[in-house]
């Protein structure tokens, strides 16, 4: 069994579950953890940041629930409302820090989600990987190369079709996968300790 996390890296409930992630994770050394971007703002809905009018409120609620961070940086990033969050370019900066640490792809998620949402750096600019990659010790060259390369948008593809061959409808999503069984962990928010339970449930059934 292994867990499989769909996420959106521009999602800020998906930022939001982060805590949860890294904890579960934590607990759980036995269980692999597969990072699956799903591609919330692309085509027609990649659009500056003000489309969205309720990004601001929804933010503070997700701050309220889960005690997340949204730094002076991203504020700084979106107050003017031209900010485009690109879904797809995020979607290639996970495929290429997870293509330099596979078995650490849920602490690159994290950390990337940190960089936009606490930072404020955008996830379409390679210098935003090469920071992350040399923060956590990979090869910062082949990171922004496979960033920039075209391999990787057939991984962002692969990306998005499993996301939706696992009939997740919303981010972030936390499955229980056992061959071709997937079990439903989490949907937007809930904590390690919830997440435990309905895990020792699987245990028991």
């Amino acid at each position: 069994m292994k867990l499989v996390y769909v996420f959106d890296a521009y999602c800020g409930w998906s930022h939001g579950f982060s805590e949860t992630l890294s904890e579960v994770a934590s607990r759980h050394p036995e269980l692999p953890v597969e990072v699956v971007s799903g591609g919330l703002f692309t085509g027609s809905r990649r659009v500056p940041i003000r489309e969205f009018g309720y990004v601001q409120g929804a933010n503070a609620q997700i701050a309220e629930l889960t005690g997340a961070e949204f730094g002076e940086g991203y504020e700084r990033l979106i107050a003017d409302g031209s900010f485009v969050m690109d879904s797809e370019a995020a979607a290639r900066g996970v495929a290429a820090l997870r293509q330099g640490a596979p078995a650490r792809a849920a602490e690159l998620a994290v950390a990337l989600q940190r960089a936009f949402y606490v930072d404020g750096l955008s996830l379409s600019d390679p210098a935003t990987y090469r920071k992350l990659a040399e923060e956590a010790g990979l090869d910062a060259d082949a990171v922004v190369a496979a960033f920039e390369g075209s391999k990787v948008r057939v991984a962002v593809g692969a990306d998005f079709h499993r996301s939706a061959s696992l009939g997740v409808i919303g981010f972030p999503t936390l499955l229980a996968v056992d061959g071709d069984s997937a079990t439903p962990l989490a949907h937007g928010h809930a904590t390690a300790d919830e997440v435990d339970r309905r895990l020792a449930a699987l245990h028991t059934s």
